[in-house]
């Protein structure tokens, strides 16, 4: 793409403002962290969300490149999907209970009961598909579109069923669910060359 002056922006340049951008969001959210961490998020942040972005939008469509947009932690965004893709390894960390755990313990059965447990686990059931609907269109954009859906399922699912202070078996079911959910998260991102963080 070209800058407003029509001269052309080298990828190197671009993916270092995306990184010292993201440092600025991360610094002001949280000073406190060691300047080696901010860093380290930065890196992740900034650069996902400039390839997330780019394969966002249909690849016969043209966009509008912004840097407030991209580097946004609520829509369709990589800042976004890695916040709940962090948010999900924080419940674990609280709960003090791995995710293999939660995955072991679902061995003996598994139900969902509630609409936004139901609707969360159907769309997981629809992962499989849609990374076969990429595959044989080329349109990543499908995936995007249905990591941001399964994100705004899970946020649903959160805010309206009680994990950790659930009583038994729904705790360990709800936390199995938050454990797939996570899983997905970080397939889906990382066939679109995002990486996640368990700490944002």
């Amino acid at each position: 793409f070209k800058t407003r002056s029509g001269e052309t922006v080298k990828l190197t340049e671009l993916l270092d403002e995306a990184e010292e951008r993201a440092l600025q969001v991360v610094t002001a959210k949280q000073p406190e962290l060691p300047e080696d961490q901010r860093r380290r998020i930065a890196r992740v942040v900034g650069l996902g969300a400039v390839k997330y972005a780019d394969l966002l939008s249909n690849r016969q469509s043209d966009y509008v490149f912004s840097w407030d947009r991209m580097l946004s932690l609520t829509g369709n965004t990589a800042p976004y999907l890695q916040y709940a893709y962090a948010r999900i390894a924080s419940i674990f960390r609280k709960g003090g209970i791995s995710p293999e755990t939660a995955r072991e313990a679902v061995g003996r059965g598994f139900r969902l009961q509630t609409a936004e447990e139901l609707a969360l686990g159907r769309h997981l059931l629809d992962f499989g598909w849609v990374l076969e609907a990429v595959a044989e269109d080329y349109r990543p954009n499908y995936l995007c579109n249905y990591l941001f859906e399964l994100a705004g399922r899970f946020t649903r699912f959160y805010e309206t069923c009680p994990v950790l202070k659930a009583s038994e078996p729904e705790r360990t079911h709800r936390l199995y669910l938050c454990e797939v959910t996570a899983r997905v998260l970080r397939l889906g991102l990382d066939a679109l060359g995002v990486e996640v963080l368990e700490q944002m």
